[in-house]
């Protein structure tokens, strides 16, 4: 019995509900074979694949685990095939497994590629937006499964559909094999791009089914999410997939070359002890050797870390670099927002109790090491204190690495945007809630998902449920919807949203209440355009 049907017989909940289910069915119906039977309060959907079934949350239609794509673990670096197709109705109750990764969702498996829907009706003809997230975890960690991606209330608050999902990761989804001799692998430095081509041709097939206007996507994503929309807009085979996007600290202006990529390979391989004429060994090896090899050093990048795996100019399936030398031609007509949280880097060096004790003295050195952008820390640091003479060293240094590393990508590719025409919007998230967390971590790197869900009171929300806390979701997930519905984020406490514009930089800042400013942070920003902006990376 295949796997993603095993986990209907092992789950006493699943159990509770089909012995419900089938109490209820009349004595000369004939009974389905279990792994594939109706819940209580069950729905079902219709998809190329067969019959699935989900259930109903609060009115809103729920279907979890849907298959979009074959397990992977046979073409391996290559293109997924479709889904297979089963009989009966399949249980889609329960979220897929992740993508193999390793993360506390590891070690994950490679047959992975599913995704989640929310819908408040099916075949209605109701024709509503359809927005599909993509999670974050940059290149190499997570999946459509967070807590924080439930899209039930933006089901109810907005009538529409939301989409999850799942697709390949790190070395699995971004590992460059072309330039060592395989042929079969030309496209393995992006077929974790190519999962979520796969998974939007998947949603324009079946959006109707659940209630959704096919002509009407929008991608959103926060992080790598961000990251990911940003590569899709440079992908020919996605070229009209989606209609609108909305990223959240996530950007991705360059993508690694091909000798890059190459390099990386090798030392992969070097780990594996795999050499370049046995390519052949990679499709067997197994799933946690594959993992454990990631961790060998990139000796090309700025920060002391793993292998960066990312998408890769391999001019098959990315052409271009995403935003470089201006943003892709082929996504101009598509509206987009470009946001980001005032306090970035708290949310990953504010881990660090040292990182709050720094010195006058100590700065220089430990900001060396985390802006990412090479300039004279002795420079940064007395322009920021001419700016902010009120500020510690620890302020100091996490603003500048926010603005030197978490920022920097996002002014590249509103600018490009800008030079482009008149459809880009600009964010910033300059909230945090009143806890001794929120005074410590501020607008941390994140702290945007539950709001734009309007998921505050979900587990792992770290804005707490309060007043404020709501307001702000109120602001941020209703701006959201209206930009899904028209292109537009502008909708009562962002109705003086102005698109941006180079010459006035207009950003919506999310505080306490919604108010638009010009080129807030400013000086910042001319301060890092000193230095020419590379990609993490992508060199």
């Amino acid at each position: 019995m295949p796997a993603s049907n095993r986990r209907l017989l092992h789950d006493p909940e699943r159990r509770r509900l089909l012995g419900t289910a089938l109490s209820l069915a009349t004595a000369a119906a004939l009974p389905m074979p279990a792994a594939f039977a109706t819940p209580a309060r069950a729905i079902t959907a219709r998809t190329r694949g067969g019959r699935i079934g989900g259930a109903v949350e609060d009115d809103v239609h729920v279907f979890r685990g849907v298959p979009y794509g074959a397990d992977t673990a046979p073409r391996r670096f290559r293109p997924a095939l479709p889904e297979p197709p089963w009989r009966g109705v399949r249980d889609a109750l329960a979220y897929g497994a992740p993508p193999p990764q390793r993360s506390g969702e590891g070690p994950g498996s490679e047959d992975c590629l599913f995704l989640n829907v929310w819908t408040p009706g099916l075949r209605d003809g109701a024709r509503r937006p359809v927005l599909v997230y993509i999670h974050g975890g940059g290149f190499n960690n997570g999946s459509g499964s967070d807590p924080l991606y439930d899209g039930g209330n933006l089901c109810r608050r907005g009538d529409v559909v939301v989409v999850t999902l799942n697709h390949r990761l790190n070395a699995f989804g971004y590992l460059y094999l072309r330039d060592l001799g395989d042929a079969s692998l030309a496209h393995s430095g992006n077929v974790g791009q190519l999962d979520l081509v796969q998974a939007l041709r998947w949603v324009r097939e079946h959006a109707a089914e659940f209630g959704g206007d096919p002509a009407n996507v929008t991608l959103f994503g926060q992080s790598g999410g961000g990251a990911k929309i940003a590569t899709l807009m440079a992908m020919p085979a996605a070229r009209g997939l989606f209609h609108r996007a909305w990223t959240m600290s996530g950007q991705q202006v360059t993508a690694a070359g091909p000798r890059a990529a190459t390099q990386r390979a090798e030392l992969f391989l070097d780990a594996l002890a795999v050499g370049p004429a046995d390519l052949d060994r990679l499709r067997t090896l197994p799933l946690q050797a594959l993992l454990d090899a990631q961790s060998v050093r990139d000796p090309s990048r700025v920060e002391d870390s793993s292998l960066y795996f990312g998408p890769v100019v391999d001019t098959v399936s990315l052409p271009r670099h995403p935003f470089w030398p201006d943003a892709p031609p082929q996504s101009a007509d598509v509206p987009m927002v470009i946001g980001n949280t005032r306090d970035e880097t708290r949310a990953f060096l504010g881990n660090d109790p040292d990182n709050f004790a720094l010195t006058w003295a100590s700065l220089p050195a430990k900001l060396r090491t985390q802006q990412y952008v090479d300039l004279d820390p002795g420079v940064v640091v007395a322009e920021y204190r001419r700016l902010y003479p009120r500020y510690t060293p620890s302020e100091v240094f996490f603003a500048a690495t926010t603005a030197g590393r978490s920022w920097r990508g996002a002014v590249e590719e509103t600018e490009a945007r800008a030079r482009q025409g008149r459809n880009t919007w600009a964010y910033q998230l300059d909230w945090h809630p009143d806890t001794d967390e929120g005074r410590r971590l501020r607008a941390f790197h994140t702290l945007d998902i539950p709001l734009v869900f309007d998921n505050v009171a979900r587990p792992g929300s770290r804005t707490g449920a309060g007043a404020d806390a709501q307001r702000v979701a109120a602001a941020m997930s209703g701006a959201l919807l209206a930009f899904a519905r028209a292109g537009d984020p502008r909708s009562g406490a962002t109705i003086g949203w102005a698109p941006y514009s180079l010459e006035r930089r207009e950003t919506m800042v999310f505080g306490d209440a919604p108010r638009l400013e010009h080129d807030p942070r400013g000086a910042e920003r001319a301060l890092y355009q000193r230095a020419p902006f590379i990609q993490r990376g992508t060199m």
